[in-house]
């Protein structure tokens, strides 16, 4: 039986993790290396990754020294990714929709984990429960898509062959969402998922965060954290307090 909320169906299956399987670590790593450096946190800063899918930021932060939780909705990532726990690194299942029951000195929302609902006030609650899940002084880093470059740049129609599944993608922007179709045949069964994100360009993402009480330190458009240019940079990277 489907669920109402796309997410909830498509990131608890084995093919997406299938999909996706060769994202880029050292990305990911330089990114968690440069952010750090730049928050200036201490290795005794506790660090929320919300929501951690599989874990593989959480489990590099670790390694930097910083006690981390990761909390995600999918009960499968959740499942793979507490293979790697120990005394400082722990994961559960949770919706960031519900207020969070800890502080924390840095709470990190990566790879376009946002924008996921139709009604405006479900993202702004999320963005609330962050503000008060944060220690004061505590600081939050927002990774999203570049809504303007993926506007201008979008690839309508591809095939991405991996591990034999031939999964036919299409994309477009409709009603407010980009919406990426994912169709394939596996296991001698049809199957058609669909990821929306929320269409937020960087000024309607600011105007959220002012409108819960965030204050943005720093814009950068990429994992360089080089500066941000609404054409041409492919991510949407805010640092707030």
């Amino acid at each position: 039986m489907k669920t109402k909320d796309w997410f909830t169906d498509w990131f608890n299956t084995s093919y997406y993790h299938i999909l996706y399987k060769d994202r880029n670590d050292a990305d990911a790593q330089l990114f968690m290396k440069n952010i750090t450096v730049l928050l200036n946190l201490p290795k005794a800063a506790h660090i929320l990754d919300l929501p951690c899918g599989k874990g593989r930021h959480s489990v590099f932060l670790n390694s930097l020294g910083y006690k981390v939780t990761g909390t995600d909705l999918s009960e499968n990532s959740i499942l793979h990714a507490k293979m790697y726990e120990n005394d400082t690194l722990h994961f559960h299942v949770a919706d960031m929709r519900k207020p969070l029951v800890d502080k924390y000195d840095a709470i990190f929302n990566l790879f376009t984990s946002f924008g996921y609902f139709e009604d405006d006030s479900e993202d702004l609650l999320i963005l609330q429960n962050i503000k008060n899940g944060l220690q004061k002084n505590g600081s939050f880093v927002f990774d999203f898509l570049n809504a303007e470059n993926v506007k201008l740049n979008l690839v309508k129609e591809e095939t991405k062959i991996v591990d034999d599944i031939s999964f036919n993608i299409t994309r477009e922007i409709k009603n407010g969402f980009i919406i990426k179709n994912i169709s394939f045949e596996a296991d001698n069964e049809l199957h058609s998922f669909s990821e929306r994100v929320k269409y937020l360009d960087a000024n309607k993402i600011k105007e959220y965060f002012q409108s819960v009480g965030f204050t943005i330190t720093n814009t950068f458009g990429d994992y360089n954290l080089t500066d941000f240019n609404s054409k041409t940079s492919k991510r949407l990277i805010l640092i707030a307090k």
